[in-house]
């Protein structure tokens, strides 16, 4: 039996096969694949009590709570000199990252969190970067293939060689603006860099166009159109949609599943763009169709910021400790602490791990 990707009714499915195989459920981070998997074999025999009390021993010591909630954070261009509220400079863009680093954050990818692959070391926190519209400032690359200095790229994996375990992996929301190259040559080239240095591209619409009271035949088209374009760039179906200016259509499940011509779409998740971190994937609170992104910005006096942009949500989770995900290490499992087992949804009673 081998580990293979699913959507996001198929979480338990993706436990199970963690639990069976002692393999994570996903293919392309083999270094993730060890964390669990030796624990529950002894001889070639398991011994399932004395297993299950190793792991609650672990969960209960770090304090884990999967059930608790993962920021995901909403960037746009990280430029010099800034020119609209949703610009962030490169020195902003990387005291963020490397408050994240400092407070024990590790960052998935979109896809990863949709379908719980939450693969992060035991104590560590789970954070999702998102990236709207494809900006060159987000990446270019030079004649060698290397990110250029001070994009959004170079700047991450910059602090992920500076703080060893933090994954220098990011969602890039894309549009038919493919980090400004005009060419199907040029934007595979772009792609196929994201997807082999572990990156995750998602859609954001052929033209990032308001998808707010549209007809229905309108909002699906404009979707298929982003999600057949990224497909024919990579030869791999998008995971999420991040919807333009998150207004969602008039239904909000044309935006997760639909077609238009021979075009399909059948998304694990849909993210809107604010103002709240995002529930856990196993919560009761998990909602495919309507995901929540924190709008990246420091903390202003006598605005919005002060409560729901980054550098508040940041503070309160680190102020409520007991409200975030923390992490067991084990992706076969979902730990907590006894008296949240109200806020899990039923799917995953198999595989919870209360302590």
């Amino acid at each position: 039996m081998s580990c293979r990707r699913v959507g996001a009714a198929g979480l338990a499915a993706a436990l199970a096969c963690a639990a069976l195989t002692g393999c994570m459920p996903w293919e392309d981070e083999p270094e993730q694949k060890k964390i669990g998997a030796a624990a529950g074999r002894q001889g070639g025999k398991t011994d399932q009590s004395a297993v299950r009390k190793e792991k609650t021993a672990r969960a209960a010591k770090v304090k884990a709570n999967e059930l608790g909630q993962i920021p995901v954070l909403m960037y746009h261009r990280v430029v010099d000199k800034p020119t609209a509220p949703d610009d962030r400079t490169p020195e902003q863009f990387r005291k963020e990252l490397e408050r994240l680093a400092v407070e024990g954050y590790v960052p998935i990818t979109a896809a990863e969190y949709v379908r719980g692959r939450i693969g992060v070391p035991p104590g560590k926190h789970p954070v999702v970067l998102t990236f709207d519209d494809a900006s060159p400032e987000q990446l270019t690359l030079d004649g060698t293939g290397t990110p250029m200095p001070n994009t959004a790229v170079a700047i991450l994996q910059e602090v992920a060689r500076k703080h060893p375990g933090f994954r220098p992996v990011a969602t890039f929301y894309v549009t038919r603006d493919l980090f400004g190259k005009t060419t199907p040559e040029e934007q595979t080239q772009m792609l196929t860099w994201l997807r082999e240095n572990g990156f995750d591209i998602g859609n954001h619409t052929y033209g990032h166009r308001n998808l707010l009271g549209k007809p229905k035949k309108e909002a699906m088209a404009e979707i298929a159109r982003g999600h057949e374009l990224i497909t024919k760039l990579t030869g791999t179906d998008p995971v999420t949609l991040a919807l333009p200016y998150g207004n969602q259509p008039s239904t909000k499940s044309w935006a997760l599943k639909g077609r238009a011509g021979n075009v399909s779409y059948d998304y694990g998740g849909v993210f809107r763009a604010g103002y709240t971190p995002g529930p856990s994937p196993f919560s009761k609170d998990f909602d495919p169709v309507n995901l929540p992104r924190i709008r990246s910005m420091d903390k202003i006096k006598k605005d919005d910021c002060a409560r729901f942009c980054s550098t508040a949500w940041l503070d309160w989770l680190k102020a409520n400790p007991s409200e975030r995900y923390t992490s067991d290490g084990d992706v076969a499992t979902v730990a907590y602490a006894k008296f949240k087992a109200p806020f899990m949804a039923s799917g995953f009673t198999p595989y919870a791990l209360p302590y």
